[in-house]
């Protein structure tokens, strides 16, 4: 019970959950046990999928930056990385979501 009340007081405080993180949750909730869609259930989009060769493009602070997506990850200025979000806090000096930080995740 205690976790709900803290909750519901920093719901109040700060807000609820988003609107896309509700559509999520709302949709999950259409599904029966098997992870199926009820009948009239809408579907979630899936994230982005990269392949391999593609470029993405960004420019910060004036400065284009140019980052390959490989099959094991990405490359940018010939330096290799796991993830996006390294990549953009790389760029940035701070902590983003690099999908959304190059375009690719909806705000």
């Amino acid at each position: 019970m205690r976790r709900v009340l803290t909750f519901e007081a920093q719901v109040k405080i700060y807000g609820g959950h988003s609107r896309a993180v509700r559509h999520v949750l709302r949709s999950i909730l259409k599904e029966d046990e098997t992870g199926k869609p009820r009948e009239g259930a809408t579907a979630v989009p899936s994230p982005v999928t990269l392949r391999p060769g593609t470029y993405l493009v960004r420019e910060w602070n004036g400065r284009p930056y140019r980052v390959e997506v490989t099959e094991n990850g990405f490359v940018m200025d010939g330096k290799a990385d796991a993830s996006l979000s390294a990549i953009a806090q790389k760029i940035t000096g701070t902590i983003w979501s690099g999908p959304r930080f190059f375009g690719l995740a909806r705000a």
